[in-house]
């Protein structure tokens, strides 16, 4: 859970320089959005700190601080492929929360990847509904759907495009560069805009 603590940290320093909470963010309130204990924050961010990535709970280096948070994520391995056929078109009918990541979030943002498949974040709570779903509208296996089973707080900021729900533009990021290949140059891309 360390490794999640931290990320989660990151997750809500980040995406808090776009909105109202970068000017009232304090220690107790970065804890009560990671859902992480004041002394953790409190600890991570002088780690922090001492890298000059924030100041308090400002980033003060936001391609810095992505970069770090991309040498301590790690890949999401806990997932189940599916083949359905028009995936798009299940997700704006299902009634389950999810959240789009690597090559259709990415098209949907920035318009570089071909959405060769679709990724998406779901809560563990959630899995045998999503697999019912699936299996419904589909085939179990290796094909163009990948149903990732992780740390529900990976939705944290995410956003409706084109009604389909996409991560936050931080942790796609991460997961971009996770993914390697084409996605790593999309990522590059993503940072260049930050």
């Amino acid at each position: 859970m360390r490794g999640d603590k931290r990320e989660r940290i990151l997750r809500v320093l980040l995406n808090s320089l776009n909105t109202k909470e970068k000017e009232s963010l304090s220690k107790n309130g970065l804890s009560k959005l990671a859902g992480c204990t004041r002394q953790w924050v409190i600890k991570f961010l002088k780690e922090l700190q001492s890298k000059k990535l924030v100041n308090g709970t400002k980033v003060t280096n936001k391609k810095d601080t992505i970069k770090y948070w991309i040498t301590i994520s790690k890949k999401q391995d806990t997932y189940k492929s599916y083949m359905v056929k028009e995936p798009v078109r299940l997700l704006e009918k299902a009634n389950l929360e999810y959240a789009l990541t690597t090559y259709q979030a990415e098209n949907l943002v920035q318009n570089y990847l071909f959405p060769s498949r679709l990724d998406l974040y779901i809560k563990k709570e959630d899995s045998d509904k999503w697999h019912s779903l699936m299996t419904k509208n589909g085939l179990y296996g290796k094909g163009n759907v990948r149903v990732i089973i992780s740390d529900e707080h990976v939705m944290y900021k995410k956003k409706k495009i084109k009604n389909l729900f996409v991560v936050s533009i931080p942790q796609l990021i991460i997961d971009l560069t996770n993914e390697g290949g084409p996605c790593q140059e999309a990522a590059e891309m993503l940072i260049k805009k930050l």
